[in-house]
């Protein structure tokens, strides 16, 4: 079987995917993978901003690293905090000057820098509410327009092999128009995995429809190290809707201008909990606090209220959040509008070191797939674009000073067939209600224990019953996977807690 050869395959066309392309040198061929349309991923979907020291006067590394370190319970890997937040700025200025990205201004045209958990200064870049679906935008046009690159969108990388320090890729293409999949099949020198995050491992999740964790599935198996994955942020404002497994996103920053978060009773309780920082706490210890207000009240209802605020305010600084909650019938500056936690971002990951590098020679890691360790055990409100921008560059600036053969003739590779046996139906729903009663913001041991003897067997299932490799059988593999590594974790730690 012949395999087309390109310098660097680049898996996810995310912020980080897309910026470590922007990076690498003119001269290296590269293959971009979208798993659907370019636009959707979990970068599109970031309303906060991007969180950087852009105003010396008021704000410096030390109080960011801080802020980094408070909200990960200091389970951070220092060095790679202080990469993060030393070089972010530079990144972020690149963004306006050289890719045209549009950042809110105050009058004096200064950045608009707004506030959100665990911030101890506002040093949050935005584009209103839309701050990611910006960035990702203007860097797409940026990418369309390079020669060297080639994007193949409704692809999926269902296997991925490593032989004589070259890649071997087995890539499903959808021709949408004929309906049609095919198997098309590529080598590389270097891969960097930007395949975002694991959401769909849950029945309820802020993310989009591809996040299925596959990225770090395909490096497991490659026998990459795959560091915390039982790391998951609950974000405590999601838009309570139980009929919609993707749950729409309640920004930090409404917290951050001034919301109050509810009980069942429309009495504001946080600063009972928390009595400095009170809706201002990192995500994870208000999504805890949420629950031990669930416990006391009996009741699962809980309120975002900042009707309280100048209504044209409200409308221009989230007119994003303000529609969407709109078309749900609620008028958030009039009323309060409901919320719950909802499972939302990863910490861990591929472990890779400070240049996104995996223990495999060539194999990369960028973005939410990637445990650089910057996070903790609970990452900082807007340090994940950040975090995309800074290591997906530093992976390219790593690609761009190795020497490479300038040799892309196909190579002949023994890829086994695809076909095999159909796939049985049920088996991500089924996990996803294993995940959901086995760890949502607190671990249920007991729950977690069962769930974990199921899904062994059924990890077991998907590697030895010859099913045909398809896009179903790769993100069932990949969920089955991450939720197996997951409850593994959260077991090992149990006489942790």
């Amino acid at each position: 079987m012949k395999f087309k050869r390109y310098d660097v395959l680049i898996v996810g066309t995310g912020i980080s995917g897309i910026y470590a392309a922007l990076n690498l040198d003119p001269k290296l061929k590269i293959l971009m993978l979208s798993k659907r349309e370019l636009t959707l991923c979990n970068s599109a979907l970031a309303q906060g901003g991007v969180a950087a020291v852009m105003d010396s006067k008021n704000d410096d590394y030390e109080l960011h690293i801080k802020d980094t370190l408070i909200a990960g319970q200091y389970k951070n890997n220092l060095d790679n905090v202080k990469i993060l937040v030393e070089q972010g700025p530079r990144d972020v200025e690149r963004l306006v000057e050289k890719y045209g990205v549009d950042f809110d201004r105050n009058a004096d045209g200064s950045l608009a820098l707004t506030l959100e958990g665990g911030h101890s200064r506002r040093r949050i870049a935005h584009h209103k509410d839309t701050t990611g679906f910006e960035i990702e935008t203007a860097l797409i046009k940026q990418v369309q327009e390079l020669k060297n690159v080639d994007v193949i969108n409704n692809s999926v990388l269902c296997r991925l092999e490593r032989k004589d320090d070259m890649f071997f890729a087995d890539v499903i293409v959808d021709n949408v128009e004929g309906g049609k999949k095919d198997h098309e099949y590529y080598c590389a020198d270097s891969v960097i995995l930007a395949t975002g995050g694991i959401g769909r491992v849950y029945d309820f999740t802020t993310n989009s429809a591809i996040a299925t964790g596959d990225g770090i599935q395909l490096a497991y198996n490659l026998g990459a190290e795959i560091k915390n994955l039982s790391y998951i942020q609950f974000h405590p404002t999601a838009f309570a809707d139980k009929k919609n497994r993707e749950c729409f996103l309640i920004s930090e920053a409404v917290r951050g201008e001034g919301a109050y978060l509810l009980n069942c009773n429309k009495e504001r309780f946080m600063p009972n909990y928390e009595p400095e920082r009170k809706e201002l706490a990192p995500r994870d210890v208000v999504s805890k606090d949420i629950m031990e207000e669930q416990k006391r009240t009996g009741s699962d209802e809980f309120w975002l209220d900042i009707s309280y605020k100048d209504p044209e305010f409200v409308k221009n600084r989230f007119p994003m959040i303000y529609n969407k909650v709109l078309e749900k019938g609620y008028d958030m500056t009039k009323e309060p509008i409901p919320i719950y936690p909802c499972q939302h971002y990863l910490m861990g990951g591929i472990n890779v070191d400070g240049k996104g590098a995996t223990n495999i020679a060539g194999l990369y890691a960028a973005g939410e797939c990637s445990h650089t360790g910057v996070h903790g055990a609970n990452r900082l409100a807007s340090n994940s674009l950040l975090e995309a921008l800074v290591f997906s560059r530093l992976i390219a600036e790593n690609i761009n000073a190795h020497e490479r053969t300038d040799n892309r003739a196909e190579i002949e590779y023994p890829m086994s067939s695809p076909d095999g046996n159909e796939l049985p139906h049920g088996i991500k729903t089924e996990v996803r209600h294993i995940m959901q009663k086995a760890y949502f913001v607190f671990p249920n041991y007991d729950e977690a224990e069962k769930g974990l003897k199921r899904i062994t067997v059924l990890k077991n299932q998907l590697e030895n019953g010859g099913y045909a490799i398809t896009p179903e059988f790769v993100e069932t593999k990949s969920i089955v996977t991450c939720a197996y590594i997951i409850l593994s974790e959260v077991l090992e730690r149990k006489d942790e807690k």
